[in-house]
């Protein structure tokens, strides 16, 4: 009786242990209970993105390039002005601008366009609004705006927790998460939590990346500084402490049967 006992201890303690599917798999939908009946080569289901164009924010640098295809000495010169480094490809003479900080007050400033204000803007309305100015002085100009320092966080349970720098500002979650190493076994997928600045303000929420509708959510994309916190399992610290902690109740447990034995 006594063994069994003891058996079914360590069986309980071994399943604890265990981290089913259901907490593994992302973007789930009852699908795990009916695999065989999935169908294959189809589309299953559909939804609809809440795409958010990223926008220009105070203190954040861009980097500006012009084009044109006039090859006239003049315009030469005055895309020197606007960079030190000018270069000439093809008939192409482009200026090739190094990262601008956007101000507090969410302008960029050149010392022949003047002050150009980016903040709230999309790149590609940016890129609008700083054409029109340059145009007033360079005919059939090509603007160019990437951002250079689109960034965000990523903590906890994840294969490495780094701060990363990307250029494309459309990042989903999981395309965040992926550039960390992905999440661990032991991550906790239906708990993240992302602190979010916007607007002078800094806003906390949770996410379920275990399921499927939130793909439509309006925090699917990752915004600039985002700090996404991964928090772990239960099972974590069980299994981190597990070899120490079975040697610990297998030898109370053979001492209290010792001691048993001893007083019978």
């Amino acid at each position: 009786m006594t063994r069994n006992w003891l058996l079914f201890g360590l069986a309980l303690i071994f399943f604890s242990a265990c981290v089913p599917n259901k907490k593994l798999v992302y973007y789930q939908k009852d699908d795990l209970k009916h695999r065989k009946n999935i169908p294959r080569d189809t589309v299953l289901r559909k939804h609809t993105l809440n795409i958010q164009e990223y926008r220009i924010q105070p203190l954040d640098m861009v980097s500006v390039s012009f084009e044109t295809l006039t090859d006239e000495n003049d315009t030469f010169d005055f895309l020197g002005k606007l960079s030190p480094q000018t270069r000439m490809s093809g008939g192409v003479n482009s200026a090739q601008m190094g990262g601008i900080l956007v101000d507090r007050e969410g302008y960029i400033e050149y010392a022949v366009l003047g002050k150009i204000k980016l903040a709230g803007l999309t790149p590609f309305q940016a890129e609008d609004s700083i054409r029109a100015v340059a145009s007033k002085y360079l005919p059939n100009v090509i603007v160019r705006l990437r951002l250079l320092n689109f960034r965000f966080t990523v903590l906890g349970e994840v294969s490495k927790e780094q701060t990363v720098v990307s250029q494309n500002t459309r990042l989903t979650i999981s395309e965040a998460l992926g550039l960390a190493g992905g999440l661990s076994e032991l991550a906790d997928r239906t708990l993240v939590k992302v602190i979010r600045q916007r607007e002078g303000i800094t806003e906390v929420y949770y996410i379920n990346l275990l399921e499927e509708e939130f793909i439509e959510s309006p925090h699917y994309y990752v915004q600039q500084n985002d700090v996404i916190v991964v928090p772990p399992l239960k099972q974590r610290t069980f299994r981190k402490y597990f070899t120490s902690n079975l040697a610990i109740i297998t030898t109370a447990i053979s001492f209290g049967l010792l001691i048993l034995t001893l007083t019978r």
